[in-house]
């Protein structure tokens, strides 16, 4: 079996869990799954290495990798608004996405999963979950039953969502926060690290705290449009 080719988006370090993820896949199975070409960084140089590889240009470089497929580790706490925008940068469709998978997380086979979707180490998806299109899940995060995670959110190490939540789009959950069952977040919701969060939370907020309260909108709002700037 001719391994695939993999481009990771970004170079921080949830990249490279990205890279550990995709080598621990390799090191399971008698002839390798993928094999990583380098990443792809508008931030950093062509050449620079990283984690053992090597950055291959900006993202706008993606249509030069034939048919290799990508899959996105950028979007920190402050940068993941930008998300879905960085991912556009790359104008690659959606089926060139690739999702990875830890081989000690837990997916329950009444999950869905979405493309380009990272799960990582020792995470769990429970029964009925549905996760969106390039959701990041870090490693021991558990997403309980039932629960829908938007596209292009991130859960950060040790998050709990309880079940029967629905999270918004491009949302951050910070490490360690908890989500109480049957409650909604908004979009652009961010969460603060140790957060626990008793009540819906309305989208673009920041909330902080347990329990978790309003502190500030994630994202300018526009003074004509009312709407995110």
């Amino acid at each position: 079996m001719t391994p695939s080719d993999v481009v990771v988006l970004g170079t921080g370090g949830n990249c490279v869990d990205i890279c550990d993820a995709i080598e621990e896949i390799n090191r399971g199975l008698s002839e390798p799954r993928y094999r990583i070409l380098g990443f792809l960084d508008d931030a950093a140089a062509a050449g620079t290495p990283v984690a053992g590889y090597s950055v291959l240009g900006p993202l706008s470089d993606a249509p030069r990798f034939g048919q290799a497929r990508f899959v996105n580790g950028i979007g920190s706490p402050t940068s993941f608004p930008s998300k879905p925008a960085v991912i556009a940068r790359t104008g690659m469709p959606a089926e060139r996405f690739e999702t990875i998978v830890h081989p000690t997380a837990s997916i329950s086979p009444r999950a869905t999963v979405g493309r380009g979707v990272v799960i990582l180490q020792n995470a769990v998806i429970a029964s009925g979950a549905v996760i969106g299109d390039h959701v990041i899940v870090l490693p021991t995060s558990v997403i309980s039953h039932d629960d829908v995670i938007g596209d292009y959110t991130c859960l950060a190490g040790g998050v709990v969502v309880s079940g029967n939540v629905t999270v918004g789009s491009t949302c951050y959950l910070g490490a360690n926060s908890s989500i109480i069952g049957r409650i909604r977040l908004g979009e652009l919701v961010l969460v603060g690290t140790g957060s626990v969060v008793l009540r819906d939370v309305p989208a673009n907020s920041v909330v902080v705290g347990n329990p978790a309260r309003f502190l500030r909108h994630t994202v300018e709002i526009g003074k004509d449009t009312g709407t995110p700037a």
